[in-house]
């Protein structure tokens, strides 16, 4: 069966992907190897609870008729309307490091006056950052590497400072250990702060169904519960796929959203041996636990949004040598942000660096066991570390006493439903910022092609659609 496009992936960035051409009149197949939609930004349902993974937050939040910023720019690509998002804002959330504490909204003065309070030496050296940030365009694409480690370091003359606003870069985005590459730190900086953290009510189905209706609706074939066994292509480029049942789809246009080492994967061994370095190969991944509680976080204590916590001055974010690294991390509550509606549950989540390879190794019983102990130990230390009573008075609890359900998944887990080796989560380090792949007409969209988030991941959909198929049509 002959498509103009194939896409591999019903993830945001395929989707997204999907709907830009199918609304120019072009022919596309989304194929999707599991029966849900939505990649590592998904949902599922477990013993009569519904529960998100992968969103905590989306990030890049501006109010509705903000112009030329990437969420409204976005939804007006797919021709979607803001307020179907149902976007409830957080009250506040904190960055939680030894002796010090930073909460943000989405108003960047709170921020602001936070730095003057905890750090007041550099007050102006951070507004002359967050100045440079707003400076760059946010879908700027340099082509050298720059460490963000190290730019923060000639900025700031605080180090801890440094490293409270590199801590939620790390964990809402890079693939990099132990650091983040400049450009997206500016990026997730501008995400995260300078616009603003929401959450659809509803949870990330919201989004997601959003998305599949409006690709269904402008004529989108969506092929689930069969994957990609294979790329076909030869010396003139790609020529299509073939799926896990033995059925061939042709197109001499693949866009590919499961990551540049799975896709070179599919275009079989010889490719990827000659195209992915060892560098290429990313390693982090996350444990994640999500409890469901008899009272509510505030009445805990825990009444931000997301805390991101490192109990350490300098963290560390690199693969551990145990099974998990305890020491730093984000606590997210989905009850803790605005809704029409109050939320049926009451639910933490709690997220920490993994060791993929570690996870793997365990048989059936030890890994049942160490998932408990690893959310516990967690949960442990999050609590030892803040057992005092924070800037505002509130004491913070240990919820394991109030969980009357929990959930955890681990990058085996990951693994399992994403194909990804080892559980990555966030793709390559080394990220192709023109979706290039080396075979003519095989491209690839979301995170490998540098974009962050959700409305990251839709905006790379867009703009790869658009770069690669559409130009120099007239986009509308």
């Amino acid at each position: 069966m002959q498509y103009d496009a194939i896409i591999i992936g019903a993830g945001m960035s395929g989707l997204a992907a999907g709907i830009r051409l199918a609304q120019q009149d072009r022919r596309v197949a989304i194929v999707e190897k599991h029966y849900v939609w939505g990649g590592l930004n998904s949902f599922y349902g477990k013993d009569g609870y519904c529960f998100d993974v992968g969103l905590h937050a989306l990030t890049n939040f501006v109010p509705k008729g903000t112009r030329g910023m990437p969420l409204t720019r976005t939804i007006k690509q797919l021709r979607l309307r803001y307020d179907d998002f149902a976007l409830g804002q957080h009250g506040h959330s904190e960055i939680l490091f030894p002796g010090a504490e930073l909460r943000f909204t989405n108003d960047f003065e709170v921020l602001t006056e936070e730095v003057a309070r905890v750090f007041p030496s550099e007050l102006d050296r951070f507004v002359a950052l967050a100045k440079e940030v707003r400076e760059t365009a946010w879908d700027e694409r340099p082509t050298t590497f720059s460490s963000a480690r190290s730019e923060l370091a000639r900025r700031l003359r605080n180090p801890m400072l440094a490293e409270m606003l590199l801590l939620p870069t790390c964990y809402y985005g890079s693939a990099m250990e132990d650091d983040v590459e400049w450009d997206q730190f500016k990026v997730l900086f501008s995400s995260i702060f300078l616009e603003g953290l929401a959450r659809p009510e509803g949870g990330v189905r919201t989004i997601l169904n959003l998305l599949v209706k409006r690709y269904r609706k402008v004529g989108g074939e969506l092929l689930m519960n069969n994957g990609v066994a294979r790329i076909a292509h030869d010396e003139a480029g790609v020529r299509g796929v073939i799926l896990d049942d033995g059925s061939e789809l042709e197109s001499d246009t693949v866009i590919s959203s499961a990551g540049l080492v799975e896709t070179m994967q599919l275009c079989g061994r010889a490719t990827l041996q000659r195209e992915v370095q060892p560098e290429d190969r990313g390693r982090l991944t996350f444990l994640e636990s999500i409890s469901v509680l008899d009272c509510s976080p505030e009445s805990l204590g825990h009444t931000a949004a997301t805390s991101f916590f490192s109990t350490q001055s300098r963290f560390d974010y690199h693969p551990p040598a145990e099974h998990c690294d305890v020491r730093s991390g984000l606590v997210s509550s989905p009850n803790n942000f605005a809704a029409t509606q109050p939320i049926k549950d009451q639910i933490l989540r709690m997220t920490v660096l993994a060791n993929g390879n570690r996870w793997a190794g365990l048989g059936p019983e030890d890994y049942a066991a160490q998932k408990e102990l690893e959310a516990n130990r967690a949960v442990d230390a999050l609590i030892e570390f803040t057992s005092g009573e924070n800037l505002r008075g509130a004491r913070r609890q240990n919820w394991n006493e109030h969980t009357v359900y929990r959930d955890i998944f681990t990058p085996k887990t990951i693994q399992r439903f994403t194909s990804h080796p080892g559980g990555i989560v966030y793709g390559s380090p080394r990220k192709r910022k023109q979706g290039e792949t080396p075979i003519a007409g095989l491209h690839l969209c979301g995170t490998d092609h540098g974009y962050l988030g959700i409305v990251g991941a839709m905006a790379s959909g867009c703009i790869i659609a658009n770069e690669r198929l559409l130009a120099p049509v007239q986009l509308s």
